[in-house]
């Protein structure tokens, strides 16, 4: 699997900021925002529920990898999704780091990836609890 998820039952705009001051609380920031709902309309006039890519990125761990391998940039940032269900409920989910950056062979790279998918975990149960 390339990802794990949890489900909120709150509206989209809380669980997007939730989501943000959690990377926040791991030491993440949000590079990008993307209104992935909002884009697809506009280029092809779609019609999805709320749908958020955040770019998130700490900083600390970025900059091992990039200096454990300056291709790594290639994978990086960290994408978080936030999108609204057919319930109405949100479900935040986390790329992993780890099934991403196994693409390498890098010991290095190995090490980095543990470290930032168990801060995103973290993020994951403080949404959840």
């Amino acid at each position: 699997m390339y990802g794990f998820t949890t489900r909120l039952n709150t509206d989209f705009e809380d669980a997007r900021e939730r989501t943000v001051e959690a990377l926040k609380a791991e030491g993440f920031g949000v590079l990008t925002e993307i209104d992935v709902a909002g884009k697809l309309h506009e280029k092809v006039g779609a019609e999805l529920r709320p749908y958020t890519i955040l770019g998130a990125c700490n900083p600390p761990l970025a900059y091992q990898a990039v200096q454990a391998d300056p291709d790594i940039g290639m994978l990086l940032p960290c994408n978080v999704i936030v999108r609204e269900e057919d319930d109405g409920s949100q479900t935040v989910g986390f790329m992993d780091p780890q099934a991403v950056m196994n693409l390498t062979d890098n010991p290095d790279i190995a090490k980095v990836a543990g470290e930032v998918r168990e801060r995103l975990e973290r993020v994951r149960e403080a949404l959840a609890g």
